[in-house]
């Protein structure tokens, strides 16, 4: 069973969901959930009391309710509460709000665009487009950053094909990807840009996403050309994939008398207009390749 992590935007609040390819469905974080519907100041209490009255009325939808692992405000893996979309329907009947109605069809069209883009995935790459300049990232920088995400599908399906296995082993490559044409690990790499649980290739510049797309594209085409089997192997493809990156960018540098590695991260270039509103976005959510 795979499960991916997701954050979805209802009016700007940001839901955590993840995808269960196997039952094919979206599970929503419920008290998420209860903070969009109540915007209460407490909405892990408010669902604390909501639950245990729904419990003594005997309601099944609560007790057949899921924990699934959420990033959390601290930015760990933690057990939450989570419903499908026909439970959050019946859930939503016990919350008073005048978003209930908005927000049930906001569930069935997130829904919907998760079967469609599985019938043709080229709706995820539109889907993305548009949130990006919802959030306000310039045109240049889109397409260099759906580029990355093409070549990063690449680059793990090579993975796979060798016999890499996805968590720990993925990370720790791309830690040596990262690190080799950087000089920062994944870690400080986003310790450098002042980012927590934010997303670091969101937060590079078009120059870092360019360097970061060579030593992945790299890394992939040599692997094809030696045929390295399991981690051990690809741990060498790897930091030589990151190499070639590395070459390029001390070349770079050299010709502008400075680095290419930026403490800048999103909010200090994305357009003006919508800077402010992203900021409050991530001030009020602590939580999310």
């Amino acid at each position: 069973m795979t499960k991916r992590e997701a954050l979805q935007l209802f009016e700007q609040r940001k839901v955590r969901t993840i995808w269960d390819d196997q039952e094919e469905k979206w599970y929503f974080s419920i008290v998420d959930v209860c903070a969009v519907l109540t915007d209460s100041p407490n909405p892990r209490n408010y669902w604390k009391v909501l639950k245990h009255r729904l419990v003594k009325e005997g309601n099944e939808t609560v007790t057949n309710c899921n924990q699934l692992k959420l990033l959390a405000e601290d930015g760990k893996k933690r057990l939450t509460d989570v419903a499908d979309t026909e439970q959050l329907f019946r859930l939503i009947q016990s919350i008073p709000s005048p978003k209930a109605e908005p927000f049930k069809q906001w569930m069935a069209q997130v829904a919907s665009q998760r079967i469609d883009q599985m019938q043709d995935p080229e709706r995820s790459i539109d889907q993305a487009i548009i949130d990006y300049k919802r959030l306000g990232y310039s045109d240049a920088w889109i397409n260099q950053r759906i580029k990355s995400i093409e070549v990063r599908k690449e680059l793990t399906d090579e993975w796979k094909r060798t016999g890499v296995k996805e968590g720990f082993e993925y990370a720790s490559l791309t830690d040596i990807i990262t690190r080799e044409w950087s000089g920062f690990t994944t870690k400080q790499y986003k310790q450098f840009k002042g980012l927590k649980k934010e997303n670091l290739r969101d937060n590079m510049t078009n120059l870092e996403i360019a360097f970061n797309i060579l030593a992945e594209a790299s890394a992939t085409e040599l692997s094809k050309q030696r045929d390295p089997q399991g981690f051990q192997q690809q741990a060498k493809v790897a930091k030589d994939g990151g190499s070639v990156a590395k070459v390029a960018r001390k070349q770079l540098e050299n010709q502008l008398g400075h680095s290419v590695i930026s403490p800048a991260k999103a909010s200090d270039y994305l357009l003006p207009e919508q800077t402010d509103s992203t900021n409050n976005d991530t001030d009020n959510e602590q939580t999310d390749l």
